[in-house]
């Protein structure tokens, strides 16, 4: 497989998880967008802020590292559980408007790197070994999990909700 075709290939891939994501949300008011409908504190809404905001982080990653990833992220304030809802203002088509372009940013991102295999080191966090390196290869499976699972998590949100599923 050509590094192109590799690199297509992920962000087909991820482009596909994300429309699974999306679609979750089709026909919502943005109350229904901001409502609990398990015991978990995550709704349709914030699960839209929370993989844009994560992919946006990773993508600035992408791009010069760890210092690069946490300029981005903090460019948008907030506290981190800011990150996994809906504030009062906020609209479910404005965070989608904002996923959209996060995700266009992304793809430009990827499409101007030369080789996914440029790595940096990972942040200091609890959950990573230190001295840890990811390729951008490597950011992209983990923007394509991260967002998977988060698709997953709204499809039970959604059910819960109205009934309404993303497929079956």
């Amino acid at each position: 497989m050509t590094h192109e075709r590799e690199r297509s290939d992920l962000l087909e891939t991820l482009a596909r998880h994300r429309q699974f994501l999306r679609f979750t949300t089709r026909d919502l008011t943005d109350e229904q967008a901001a409502q609990r409908t398990t015991v978990s504190a995550l709704t349709l809404g914030g699960l839209i802020k929370h993989v844009a905001g994560v992919e946006m982080g990773w993508a600035a990653f992408a791009t010069g590292g760890a210092e690069k990833m946490f300029a981005a992220i903090s460019a948008h304030g907030g506290t981190w559980e800011d990150t996994f809802r809906m504030l009062p203002g906020e609209t479910l088509a404005a965070l989608l408007e904002r996923y959209e372009a996060v995700a266009q940013r992304t793809t430009d991102v990827v499409n101007s790197i030369p080789d996914l295999d440029v790595e940096y080191a990972l942040p200091e966090a609890p959950w990573n070994k230190p001295g840890e390196r990811w390729s951008i290869r490597r950011v992209l499976l983990h923007m394509i999990a991260e967002t998977s699972q988060h698709a997953g998590h709204a499809d039970i949100i959604r059910e819960a909700l109205d009934g309404q599923k993303t497929m079956g």
